[in-house]
């Protein structure tokens, strides 16, 4: 006959393993006209709102322990867009650059860009760089913004690079290509995540995106706060990774 002590460790329910957070999440931010336009607002109150969305949840997703956050904050492409929304833009990308590193900085953040910072205004490229040398040597979350970014520019500007580097055919291998990308020395995105119901990748992360997890909600960018994010990563963390691999359960 078993003891009571016996009876009550056998009888004693399983609690559930918390998933582990992905290292690297990379988000689309979508939907800040969208949002304006249902407000009767113009669209450039819409990216103010989405400007002052990302130390929001930036911290939010730290203290999920979330090592690496990747927000794509102007494509290439977006240069397509009006004059005047361009303009506002860039102006909005520089001024929210310099008000928000220095409280990222007091948090911990580690700043990087990743993109073309050639056709970007003095100002912006001084702000951008001013932001990631005083916040190099940090140890919290690394913010990477995605600033004239585009997935196959990046290609090009790593294949370029091996050249100049004057390596052969027979020198190049998925590692070195991946260390002449913007992100080379990051992990590869573990979880993508668009806003405002939009199912593209848009050119985005093109080559580290390959074994990513997808998840996109309707919820425009202006309105993805610390709820979404948990529903994100509760998301993220019902699904099995197998990266072109079988279960085993599945191979038996």
């Amino acid at each position: 006959m078993s003891s009571p002590a016996q009876h009550s460790v056998e009888q004693s329910p399983k609690i559930p393993k918390k998933p582990e957070p992905p290292t690297h999440v990379a988000i689309i931010m979508d939907g800040n006209g969208r949002w304006a336009s249902e407000r009767g607002m113009h669209r450039s109150e819409g990216h103010k709102a989405g400007v002052d969305n990302v130390r929001r949840i930036t911290t939010s997703f730290a203290d999920h322990g979330v090592k690496y956050l990747t927000l794509f904050a102007f494509s290439t492409e977006n240069w397509e867009r009006p004059d005047d929304e361009v303009g506002f833009l860039i102006s909005l990308m520089g001024e929210a650059v310099r008000q928000e590193t220095q409280p990222l900085h007091e948090q911990g953040v580690r700043i990087r860009h990743i993109g073309r910072l050639d056709r970007l205004p003095g100002g912006l490229k001084d702000a951008i760089r001013e932001s990631m040398e005083l916040t190099k040597d940090n140890k919290g979350i690394t913010l990477n913004l995605a600033y004239n970014y585009g997935g196959r520019a990046e290609i090009i500007d790593a294949v370029r690079a091996m050249v100049a580097d004057g390596l052969q055919p027979d020198d190049i291998t998925e590692d070195t290509l991946q260390r002449h990308l913007y992100t080379a020395g990051l992990p590869d995105p573990d979880l993508i995540i668009r806003t405002a119901g939009e199912m593209r990748i848009s050119n985005f992360l093109i080559w580290q995106s390959a074994y990513a997890e997808y998840y996109a909600t309707d919820v425009h960018w202006p309105d993805f706060d610390e709820l979404q994010v948990a529903k994100a990563l509760e998301a993220y963390g019902g699904r099995q990774r197998r990266y072109g691999r079988l279960d085993p359960d599945e191979a038996s």
